[in-house]
């Protein structure tokens, strides 16, 4: 394993403990909103800094970008760790357990190595640039589908964005019935590790932040798969809008997404 995969993987499952034994006294977890639809607990808190702490201890002049404590500087601009301590937060305070860390770094601008950990279920997939993905120690390759008869699409509604809503839902329908199935299920950073272990054919979602992708983007290219943003390009880390998926797949997502995307969705 890259060492600096092996950091990743250390400080993902020692943020993972703080979730798990917190997730078992959810009556003491402190909640509050940052922002419309968008909770953030001192569990997040306390995960990333978990995180930053392990980081910080291996590699102290790597830069940081977290989703709680924001742009943390370091002296070698050339490294940069982006972190979600837990993705699924709303999930989390609910008490359903499917939510996960990621963490991905990032070298002259290029994902380079991914982790995303699901503490509930114990599964850690790993990926480094050029060299494969993994579940648990094992390759995982993106599904084989060709079209969308007979997919399960993964999906997460524009909670955030709710301007959005009526561009989405015709998203949805047009590919609803040509699909088996569709999931909703929480987690952005699980939707794309399960599209990189082929459990689903694709994903796509609009308003995402930079955290919530950056690991599952290096998982599902390495597991054989592409991600664009909902124009076919590459400019999803900063629209937030994403599409996942084989190269089949991904092409009739993006044909079904086209009709209904206008100006603000173009990208």
């Amino acid at each position: 394993m890259h060492p600096m995969l092996n950091i990743a993987v250390r400080a993902a499952r020692s943020a993972g403990n703080v979730i798990a034994r917190a997730f078992e006294q959810l009556d003491k977890v402190e909640v509050e909103s940052k922002g419309t639809n968008d909770l953030v607990t001192n569990i997040d808190k306390q995960a990333e800094q978990v995180i930053i702490d392990t980081i910080r201890k291996a590699y102290p002049n790597h830069s940081i970008v977290g989703e709680e404590h924001g742009i943390l500087e370091g002296e070698d601009t050339d490294y940069q760790w982006v972190i979600d301590p837990l993705d699924g937060t709303t999930n989390f305070v609910k008490g359903i357990p499917h939510f996960a860390v990621s963490i991905a770094l990032k070298v002259k601008g290029k994902l380079d190595q991914a982790v995303i950990f699901d503490p509930i279920r114990g599964e850690l997939f790993t990926a480094s640039r050029g060299k494969g993905a993994q579940l648990n120690g094992f390759r995982i390759r993106v599904s084989n589908a060709k079209e969308l008869s007979g997919t399960v699409l993964a999906t997460g509604f524009p909670f955030k964005k709710k301007q959005h809503t009526d561009a989405y839902l015709n998203m949805f329908k047009a590919m609803f019935t040509k699909t088996a199935d569709m999931r909703r299920a929480g987690s952005a950073a699980l939707d794309l590790a399960y599209v990189a272990a082929g459990r689903v054919d694709g994903f796509f979602e609009i308003g995402l932040k930079p955290w919530d992708t950056a690991a599952g983007e290096l998982l599902v290219v390495e597991a054989g798969g592409l991600v664009s943003d909902f124009a076919g390009g590459n400019n999803h880390a900063k629209s937030g809008n994403i599409v996942a998926g084989s190269t089949k797949v991904l092409r009739e997502i993006l044909k079904d997404i086209r009709p209904f995307l206008g100006d603000s969705l173009n990208k």
